[in-house]
């Protein structure tokens, strides 16, 4: 047999071999139907699991019903445990039990007058304040000039300093910069000693519409990892009146102060500090929450693992009343279950994926990633064999930018690690699901809302393991008891679950990983 013979038909078996697999994609895709979908989301986003508190009774409820789904489709359990399904960890539950600001003139009241961030402990601690305009310090413009703030309170406007104009002073133009961020002020504070930094909000408006929003929460104890507070710079929010009773001064002249133009120079307002008295007491016990696993061992390729996660833990209870978390991220979680069904079925009719799988429904997301952070620290399969995480969180509804076509998703972290993924993931939606909409948008670096960050593929991310996050935007039942089952779109949910499946099928049977060839950027 001469070589173009040999070759002609070694491309005819190549070819025949990927149009049969190809053909196996389809047909198990096909098995997600959104009555599936809402079969499970009508359970665990039901009253009966009462939000799933991370920790609480629902949440337990829901482990149980994901892990014996897990079981029934033939999945194992990985996990070194008495439920080889549940990865256990233990958090730190804790509630603030005594806070209060004491000045020389006016004692501020806690989620009236002020509210506090973060994990700390000041007991009865005085300290003197000192005010610091928006708390920036840069070559091109800094507050802190001839300011001494070791160990003291420093309290900074929101926001950052704009010209005449309307522009922003450190960028010069209409865009903001990281300078004006909550997080770049802490950070430089906390460089320069601060024992505290107050925040003022100067619209007192937008303070109260802050208050409220957190308030709900502010009253619900917090969970993390960290158990202790000792050695935490705490993080203070107040309006203009509760800003200059901490500097020691009227809100006449603390206002009066700041229409004027504070950029020139901090010597206007050095003359506001003052001695105030914190308290910010927390108590604090262990409680016990777990991941939930689901395995299936590949064939050649079985020690490269693909990981598809969603969080399954919600907000709880409002008062009395339960925020059901439909979209966020009940729905995440049953399109987990739907495609580790469609895989278990496949390998049941002897079509089992060359690569192993972990599918992996994560606890105490809305805590802080606590369940996925937890889990790339203790790997049950190493990291390094993890070729990608497919993260899903919020796939059921429709944003308002989407109100005239429902089908479409948006595509987070595809190529902010590795091209391969993104190319390969661009193919099979091209391919697949020529329909659906790869929405980028929030694929940015510079994405105000930072959900690069806000979700569990980003505990992969930065270990460097490729991630792909879909996202269907926020809507205005985000985080409220109105995120119910009824507003669910599950036609397009269905249609965003067979694409993310037909990644997934492509990625546990190409013959090469996803190579990582680019850096991320946290």
């Amino acid at each position: 047999m001469n070589r173009r013979l040999l070759f002609f038909l070694l491309c005819i078996l190549n070819v025949t071999a990927y149009a049969q697999e190809e053909d196996y994609s389809v047909e198990y895709a096909e098995t997600i139907k959104a009555s599936d979908l809402k079969k499970h989301l009508s359970i665990i986003a039901s009253d009966e699991y009462e939000g799933r508190e991370t920790g609480e009774k629902g949440q337990k409820m829901a482990a149980e019903y994901i892990s014996k789904h897990f079981k029934g489709l033939g999945l194992e359990g990985p996990v070194d445990n008495k439920n080889p399904y549940y990865q256990p960890f233990s958090l730190n539950k804790s509630y603030w039990n005594e806070v209060s600001i004491s000045t020389p003139n006016k004692n501020l009241t806690y989620l009236e007058d002020f509210f506090i961030y973060g994990n700390f402990n000041y007991d009865h601690t005085k300290m003197q304040t000192v005010f610091a305009g928006y708390g920036i310090d840069e070559d091109k413009y800094t507050d802190y000039e001839g300011l001494d703030v070791e160990g003291k309170a420093v309290l900074v406007l929101m926001d950052e300093p704009k010209n005449a104009d309307g522009t922003y002073v450190i960028s010069g133009s209409e865009k903001s910069s990281e300078m004006g961020s909550t997080n770049y002020k802490i950070k430089t504070a906390g460089d320069k000693g601060a024992a505290a930094i107050v925040f003022v909000y100067t619209d007192k408006e937008e303070f109260s519409n802050r208050l409220n929003l957190f308030k709900p929460y502010l009253q619900k104890p917090s969970l993390s990892m960290n158990s202790s507070g000792e050695g935490k710079m705490g993080l203070f929010f107040t309006n203009s009146d509760g800003g200059a009773a901490m500097l020691g001064t009227s809100s006449k002249k603390f206002d009066k102060t700041l229409k004027k133009d504070i950029t020139k120079g901090i010597e206007k307002v050095k003359g506001f500090t003052s001695e105030i008295e914190l308290t910010a007491m927390k108590k604090a016990e262990d409680v016990t929450t777990e991941n939930v696993l689901g395995f299936m061992e590949g064939t050649d390729l079985k020690d490269e693992i693909l990981v598809v996660t969603a969080h399954y833990d919600h907000i709880g209870k409002t008062d009395t009343i339960i925020n059901n978390g439909a979209d966020d991220d009940g729905s995440g979680t049953v399109t987990v279950l739907e495609i580790a069904e469609a895989f278990a079925t496949a390998k049941k009719n002897g079509v089992a994926p060359r690569r192993s799988i972990l599918f992996m429904t994560v606890t105490g997301e809305e805590k802080g990633l606590l369940g996925s952070k937890y889990y790339s620290e203790h790997p049950v399969f190493p990291l390094e064999n993890t070729i990608t995480d497919l993260n899903i969180d919020m796939v059921g509804r429709v944003d308002e930018k989407h109100a005239d076509n429902p089908n479409y998703i948006y595509i987070i972290g595809s190529d902010m690690l590795s091209s391969d993924l993104h190319n390969l993931h661009e193919t099979v939606a091209k391919k697949y699901s020529p329909d659906v909409e790869l929405d980028y948008e929030y694929n940015s670096d510079n994405d105000p809302n930072r959900f690069y960050y806000r979700s569990d593929h980003y505990n992969f991310a930065k270990h460097g393991i490729p991630v792909i996050f879909y996202f269907n935007g926020t809507h205005p039942d985000y985080h409220r008891p109105t995120d119910t089952v009824d507003k669910i779109e599950f036609a397009k949910m269905e249609k965003v679950a067979r694409l993310i499946f037909h990644t997934a099928w492509e990625l546990a049977n190409t013959d090469e990983r996803p190579v990582v060839d680019k850096a991320d950027q946290e």
